[in-house]
């Protein structure tokens, strides 16, 4: 699990990502990120309903990922928020080595669209 350090505490900070943030989309998640000036990163991520009705399944998937982050934290830029939206019930069965792969293409894309705009 991530350490709660680098998770989200309140639905206020998570609103503001939404409001004011950019996104970046792929088949079966999306990224919604924005700058922050607490120095460090934080993250969440939010499987709806609509992608697996089961509390455990939903929980599943939350986990796969926040394990994938936890263990490439090194390699995202800091000082961003970012929310990750699952889209697709099948994060739960992709392999381990997929899913990094897709946060990494993630993030890298966000890296580039938050260079674009600040210069």
């Amino acid at each position: 699990m991530l350490n709660k350090k680098y998770r989200f505490h309140s639905r206020g900070g998570v609103k503001y990502v939404y409001q004011k943030g950019k996104t970046v989309r792929k088949p079966r998640m999306s990224l919604v990120f924005c700058e922050n000036t607490r120095g460090f990163t934080r993250m969440t991520v939010v499987v709806s309903k609509k992608v697996e009705k089961t509390a455990v399944g939903r929980n599943r998937i939350r986990r796969r990922v926040y394990e994938a982050l936890r263990k490439n934290l090194e390699y995202i830029p800091k000082k961003v928020d970012y929310i990750f939206v699952v889209y697709s019930k099948d994060i739960m069965t992709i392999k381990f080595a997929e899913l990094e792969k897709l946060l990494g293409e993630l993030v890298a894309e966000s890296k580039v669209c938050y260079n674009k705009k600040n210069g």
